[in-house]
């Protein structure tokens, strides 16, 4: 397939555009640095420097023999939005392009001004230009399981077949947000799901867990094709974050009571679930909804088990456990389902200790580069 991935600078969008470059499909990427940008500007630079996509994208084709298309532009604007799809024509679309941090979202006016704009300007110029330039293309959005909340019954995958007054019907599964950014997550959801049913469009929607994880496959042996690896409180994933905290001798920085409880899953797993979500796509008029995770963890039973990696390589780990500044509960119920990719084939990578001792081995590697004033601002949610 021709994939098109936008925001394929990040985190997740870099490691995605290898990947499925080295199942053969054909790869562009989209992106306009925003991540870079705001970690510059809040001085919260990832662990090790990132080399920009079209340096990357040349060394991946010198190893792999092929090509990965760069674009760099705001998908903001319709004139740039038009301009890539006209010329790559995507079979399917990936769609990461969106301010990722919930903790930032909720820094200040303009954090939340921009998060709002961004994200919602970007999906709604994404949807047009699908129905526009490719209407029969595959679209994979990356939600958030972060949309659900933690309801006090069990969390369905995307959809919750109600019976009121002796009638049924089904509806999207209540979503209640914790942060700006997943209520943007939600009316993402909201806009697809209303085009899917005006235009029958083809949509999956991934609820995804907090992802962790450095390496993959594609970069193995070659660090200088490593994604970004932030550590600190704004755009690192809390597991992320506890091993650099690990490395440095930075108490664990557990909120509140540490009971609260997520689905979690490994970068590679991540890889695996947007391929086998394009190769085996929703039909026309379908929102197709997979909950995206491996394993639920709480933040206690985290920061254990990267206490426990730590001393398997000789660091004294300490938690601490700090006034929680944002709004949630930290004692909940929490079980979502999540069959719909394991159906398709997903196999899972567990986090084990000797996972996150192999992720200390390479922190610790770059343990000079390492701003202890970076790991934790007290953003507060009020």
């Amino acid at each position: 397939m021709k994939v098109l991935i936008l925001g394929g600078d990040g985190y997740l969008g870099w490691p995605t555009a290898m990947h499925l470059s080295a199942a053969g499909h054909d790869v562009a990427v989209v992106d306009n640095y925003l991540r870079r940008s705001i970690s510059r500007d809040e001085d919260v630079e990832p662990l090790f420097e990132v080399p920009n996509l079209h340096w990357r994208s040349r060394r991946w084709e010198e190893l792999s023999g092929r090509h990965i298309g760069v674009h760099i532009g705001d998908l903001r604007r319709w004139d740039f939005v038009a301009e890539v799809f006209a010329e790559v024509r995507p079979d399917a679309i990936v769609h990461y392009a969106e301010q990722p941090s919930a903790p930032y979202s909720m820094l200040n006016r303009r954090a939340s001004m921009l998060t709002l704009s961004n994200n919602l300007e970007v999906t709604a110029n994404t949807i047009f230009a699908m129905r526009e330039f490719v209407p029969e293309a595959h679209l994979v959005k990356l939600g958030t399981m972060g949309e659900y909340g933690t309801p006090n019954i069990d969390i369905e995958e995307g959809w919750l077949d109600v019976e009121h007054n002796g009638r049924r019907e089904r509806f999207l599964y209540p979503r209640q947000a914790g942060s700006l950014y997943h209520t943007t997550k939600i009316m993402d959801t909201d806009l697809l799901w209303y085009y899917v049913r005006v235009w029958g469009l083809k949509v999956t929607d991934l609820m995804q867990g907090p992802v962790y994880g450095i390496d993959t496959d594609e970069c193995a042996g070659h660090d200088e094709l490593r994604t970004f690896f932030n550590y600190d409180e704004l755009f690192g994933t809390v597991v992320n974050r506890f091993v650099v905290q690990a490395v440095a001798g930075y108490p664990l920085t557990v909120y509140g009571k540490g009971g609260q409880t997520r689905g979690y899953l490994n970068i590679r797993d991540t890889l695996q679930c947007v391929r086998l979500s394009l190769e085996r796509p929703a039909t026309a008029g379908e929102l197709r909804i997979f909950n995206q995770f491996t394993e639920a963890f709480s933040v206690n039973q985290l920061a254990e088990m990267v206490r426990g990696a730590g001393a398997r390589v000789g660091l004294a780990v300490d938690v601490e456990h700090l006034e929680n500044p944002r709004k949630e509960l930290e004692e909940h119920y929490y079980n979502p389902v999540h069959t719909g990719l394991l159906e398709l084939g997903l196999e899972p990578h567990s986090l084990t200790e000797e996972v996150l001792a192999g992720m200390i081995e390479i922190v610790t590697r770059h343990r000079e580069t390492i701003d202890r004033h970076k790991i934790f601002r007290n953003s507060r949610w009020a």
